[in-house]
This record gives structure tokens, C-alpha cells and sequence, in this order.
């Protein structure tokens, strides 16, 4: 069978040299964006029974635009005026020119790694009096909590933002070829809403190894998973897919 419509469960690229859409064009396929979660902020109220006092922190480390958004979001809330002498560690370049939507960028309080955090923490290294903020979601992988520790940095946790199922209710069937995950709350959703899903002919993608595990922990047929040593991405993995289904 061939594929001809896919669900891509993660919002819509932002610009349309996107590789999703290099792939909708080459196979005529038609690819819908559609996120199976959604992220949602705690509430103040939520947030002050984690008994954590934003100012006695001197810096925050961020790992996400999304972690950024919601650290200034309690704030406004809590009405704590953002300190100039706060120190901030992105993982990522793109996110240290995000915090702009926020405070003034000063490269002498901002600073940012390619993408790795073990990077980031030799930076982190170099300021060993910090009392940093880790804003995390409630289901967030332990690897820079660990390393953090590790290192001996003082640091808290703030849970900020949690993932909750998205609405389908307006969906009665799902009718693709081909649904693609990224991650297991997206699996997860996907019988919270549809409790009565049958795979059938409905081939099932998923990046990260824990997606792959869930998709299979579900007793679905996972037709395709990056990242691997062929398909380092999962756009290349659904590349390769469609270029041995779609003869």
C-alpha cells in the first residue's frame, strides 16, 4: 500500500524550507502538522507548593524556548521583577537570542552552548558560587539534573509547564498511512483519545528510543523509528520509508 497522507504529531514548521515539506514535494504525499500533547504552565498557586524561592537564585539554566516563556510567565505572576545580576546558561544559541523577548542581551550574563549540554556545563563550571534555577517540565529526562549534581552545582528544580493530551474530539477516525510520534506522552494520547484504535494497515513512526518503546509497549507495529546509524533524523527515516513504499 502506498502512503499518500501522513500525521506529523508536532505543530507545523515555521518556515517552509522546512525538509517535511522538501518530502511532501518529492512523493506527493500530503503531510497535516498535529501535536498528540500540548504544554500548559502551572499555576502560581501550583508553583508555591514546590517551596522554592525564585530570588535566592542568582541564575537559570534553560533548555527550551518553552522553558523560557514560562520562568518570565511565573514571574509576572508571582510579581518578581527579573534581577540584572541573574546569570543565564542556554543550551543553545537560538535560545539565548530568544531571552531578548525578555531582558536586554548582555553577553556578559548570557551564555549558551551548541546543543550539548556537557558543553554548557563547562561554562556553568566557571562560576562554582552560583545558586542556579533549572525550569523543567513534570516529565523531563534526568540527564541534566544528574549531571548537575554530579558536578556538585548547587541548583533546584522548578517544575514549570506540564504535558498534557491534546483534543481530538473533532476527529472521529484517524484516516493516514502513516502516523509519526516523538514522544511516549504522544503515544499515550493517542489512546486516551482514541481508545478503541486499531493499527490495521496504519504504518507508526517514532523518534527517540523511549517513543520506540512505547509505540512496541502498546503492541503496535513501529514501521520506522530515528534516530540510526542510516537515519540519523526521522525526516531521513521517512525519506528511506517512502522511498521502498512508494515505488
Amino acid at each position: 500500500m502506498k502512503i499518500k497522507n501522513i500525521l506529523i504529531s508536532q505543530p507545523r514548521p515555521e518556515t517552509e524550507k522546512s525538509p517535511y515539506f522538501d518530502i511532501e514535494k518529492k512523493y506527493k504525499v500530503k503531510m497535516d502538522f498535529r501535536p498528540f500533547v500540548q504544554v500548559e504552565g502551572i499555576s502560581a498557586k501550583e508553583f508555591r507548593k514546590q517551596k522554592i524561592d525564585i530570588c535566592e537564585h542568582t541564575g537559570v539554566i534553560f533548555n527550551s524556548r518553552t522553558s523560557v516563556d514560562h520562568f518570565f510567565r511565573i514571574c509576572e505572576e508571582l510579581k518578581i521583577q527579573p534581577k540584572d545580576t541573574w546569570k543565564y546558561f542556554c543550551i543553545t544559541e537560538a535560545i539565548a537570542h530568544y531571552l531578548q523577548k525578555y531582558v536586554v542581551y548582555r553577553k556578559r550574563k548570557i551564555f549558551f552552548a551548541n546543543g550539548n549540554f556537557d558543553e554548557l556545563l563547562e561554562q556553568i563550571k566557571r562560576f562554582p558560587d552560583e545558586n542556579l534555577l533549572l525550569p523543567l517540565s513534570d516529565v523531563h529526562k534526568q540527564e541534566i539534573p544528574s549531571k548537575l549534581t554530579k558536578a556538585n552545582i548547587k541548583y533546584s528544580k522548578a517544575i514549570l509547564h506540564k504535558t498534557v493530551s491534546a483534543d481530538f474530539s473533532d476527529v472521529k477516525k484517524l484516516e493516514y498511512d502513516l502516523i509519526v510520534f516523538y514522544s511516549p506522552a504522544g503515544v499515550a494520547s493517542l489512546f486516551q483519545n482514541f481508545p478503541d484504535f486499531v493499527q490495521g494497515d496504519i504504518c507508526i513512526g517514532a523518534f527517540g528510543l523511549k517513543t520506540a518503546e512505547a509505540v512496541e509497549s502498546h503492541n503496535l507495529r513501529l514501521d520506522l523509528k530515528a534516530p540510526t546509524p542510516e537515519a540519523p533524523s526521522i525526516t531521513t527515516a521517512i525519506d528511506i520509508f517512502l522511498s521502498q513504499k512508494n515505488k
